[in-house]
């Protein structure tokens, strides 16, 4: 069953009747609803098209959010064929938030890491929603180290709203954790290219995301902090989110204009939980594109063209 977000509820009442219509004709097989069917839906995908054309910032950050929308498991599952997961951080523990591991993409040996929210209840709560703690950082770092000792390109896709900020976490040592892992993107001589699935909040995804290459889904979201964070920061009330999302600059537009991230991936209408095998194939197309970019660089050039990008972050404005 389709979960619809708040500004989708006139979409939902189209669809549930048109839904409605067909239950009524399965039950009663000398009723003709085909055309009133037909009626209702096309009503709803042109409500769809009217409601996707513009988005909101903060209503990007809602579909960004989706229940439904594919997590990093789902593209690992797709995209990856001989994923060989490898846990733990050789120092405490297994963090089941981020996923890591051995793979081939279009046959190629490459070290994919991913951020996982989870899929359900039970899994959200073993993931703890996508938010690493400093184990899962340190599992990447010694992932990427190992894919530059092979020579292997690492692939990483960011789907979390931050780092958790727990007692625990900050004990030991969150902070330094997120940037040995920011550090090791910085200083291995691979390609390195990553894709914002869903949300990039802060420093968490910034451990992952410091690559050669950016790519965002045309509804995902990139910021320092959540909307509802930082207008709690700034006008004391999570409530004006909306206002928030607005100054954050947080949208794949803003963000390619800006030179955060480097090309966007188009999404079905309707967000990428509505095609999802359309969604899974663009983002092939993008990494192997980014890879093919990169192709034949040595690890000085790789080096260099990292750092330098994200020197010039900054330099472009949203006027240029």
């Amino acid at each position: 069953m389709t979960q619809y977000l708040d500004f989708e509820k006139p979409l939902a009442e189209i669809e549930g009747k048109a839904e409605e219509l067909r239950a009524l004709a399965r039950a009663n097989e000398e009723m003709d609803v085909a055309e009133e069917a037909a009626a209702l839906d096309a009503k709803a995908a042109k409500l769809l098209d009217e409601l996707y054309a513009d988005l909101t910032p903060w209503r990007k950050c809602q579909v960004a959010r989706h229940p439904e929308r594919p997590h990093c498991k789902d593209y690992v599952d797709a995209l990856f064929t001989e994923f060989t997961p490898l846990a733990g951080d050789r120092n405490f523990a297994d963090d089941l938030a981020v996923i890591g591991g051995l793979a081939r993409f279009n046959d190629q040996p490459v070290m994919v890491i991913g951020h996982e929210k989870g899929s359900d209840t039970k899994s959200r709560i073993e993931r703890n929603f996508g938010m690493a703690r400093p184990e899962g950082y340190r599992k990447a770092v010694r992932l990427m180290e190992m894919a530059g000792r092979f020579g292997l390109p690492v692939i990483t896709l960011i789907d979390t709203a931050g780092a958790y900020p727990g007692k625990g976490a900050e004990e030991r040592g969150q902070s330094e954790a997120i940037a040995r892992s920011t550090e090791m993107c910085l200083k291995i001589g691979v390609p390195l290219v990553s894709v914002i699935i869903g949300e990039g909040g802060s420093g968490g995804a910034v451990a992952f995301a410091t690559a050669n290459r950016v790519a965002m889904l045309e509804h995902s979201v990139y910021s320092v902090i959540s909307p509802e964070g930082c207008a709690s920061i700034l006008w004391k009330d999570a409530e004006k989110m909306r206002e928030a999302a607005e100054a954050l600059r947080l949208t794949a537009q803003d963000l390619y204009k800006l030179g955060v991230c480097d090309r966007i991936i188009t999404e079905p209408k309707g967000g990428a939980h509505r095609g999802r095998p359309e969604t899974v194939e663009s983002v092939r197309a993008a990494i192997t594109a980014m890879l093919k970019e990169l192709d034949g660089k040595d690890a000085a050039a790789l080096i260099k063209d990292r750092r330098q990008k994200f020197l010039d972050i900054g330099s472009k404005g949203l006027a240029a």
